[in-house]
C-alpha cells in the first residue's frame, strides 16, 4: 500500500480555505487532519464543530479527526457527524474500549492516539478495535516542533505487533514532517503522513509527490 497523506487544516490559510480545499482536492489529497484543542487536554485551542461541519459540507474529502480533547466520550456522537476517521488520546480520560465501539458504532472509523511518553505496548490490547492508530512525533497542543527521533521506535514496535497479529490497523504519525523525517517514518513502517507548513503553500503539489513516492 503506498503511503497516504492527512494534510494538517492547522496550517492552511483560513482567509482563502475555499481555496486551500480546492487546491487539496486538485492534488488529490487521501484526507484532511483537523485538530480539535480544548485548552484543557493540550495548552490550546482550535476549530469548534461548526468549522468542521462546514468544511463537510463544501468538500468529498475525508476528513480525519483529531480530538485533543479532555474526556472525549462526551463528545463522540456530535463529532462523528461529520469525521470519516475519529481518533482521540489514550491518554485522556475516556474508556478506551468503550469509546472506540462507540466511534465504529457512529459509522466512522476509529483512532486511537499516543503522546509521545507513552510506550506503544500500552494499547496493543486495543488494537483490534483501531482501524488507526496515531502516533505523535511532538507533544500535541502545537505546531511547528521538531520530530521526536524515537517515536520511530513506536512506529516499528506497532508494525510488528500489527502484523504478528493480521489487524487490519493503519499506522497514522504527526508532528515534525518534512522531506527529511517523512522516509523515516515509511521506512519505520506508517501508512498516514500528517504534515502542516510542509505541505501547504507554493510547493504543495512537489511535497504531495515527494512523500507518495516514498
Amino acid at each position: 500500500m503506498s503511503v497516504k497523506i492527512s494534510p494538517s487544516l492547522l496550517s492552511a490559510d483560513f482567509i482563502n480555505l475555499e481555496s486551500e480545499l480546492r487546491k487539496l482536492e486538485e492534488n488529490k489529497t487521501d484526507m484532511l487532519h483537523f485538530d480539535i484543542m480544548d485548552g484543557v487536554f493540550v495548552p490550546n485551542i482550535s476549530f469548534a464543530n461548526p468549522i468542521l461541519k462546514q468544511v463537510k459540507a463544501n468538500t468529498d474529502i475525508p476528513l480525519d479527526v483529531h480530538l485533543m480533547i479532555d474526556r472525549p466520550h462526551r463528545y463522540i456522537k456530535e463529532f462523528a457527524k461529520s469525521a470519516d476517521f475519529l481518533g482521540f488520546h489514550f491518554e485522556a480520560g475516556s474508556p478506551v474500549a468503550g469509546t472506540l465501539k462507540e466511534i465504529r458504532e457512529c459509522g466512522c472509523k476509529s483512532c486511537l492516539t499516543i503522546k509521545p511518553k507513552t510506550k506503544a505496548e500500552e494499547i496493543f490490547e486495543f488494537l483490534p478495535l483501531c482501524d488507526m492508530v496515531l502516533v505523535m512525533s511532538v507533544e500535541p497542543g502545537f505546531g511547528g516542533q521538531a520530530f521526536m527521533p524515537e517515536s520511530l521506535e513506536k512506529v516499528k514496535a506497532l508494525r510488528a505487533e500489527i502484523d504478528k497479529n493480521g489487524y487490519n490497523t493503519i499506522i497514522e504519525i504527526d508532528g515534525g514532517i518534512n522531506s527529511e523525517t517523512a522516509p523515516l517514518a515509511v521506512e519505520a513502517g506508517v501508512d498516514v503522513i500528517v504534515a502542516g507548513s510542509f505541505l501547504f503553500g507554493d510547493k504543495m503539489a512537489e511535497r504531495m509527490n515527494f512523500i507518495r513516492s516514498l
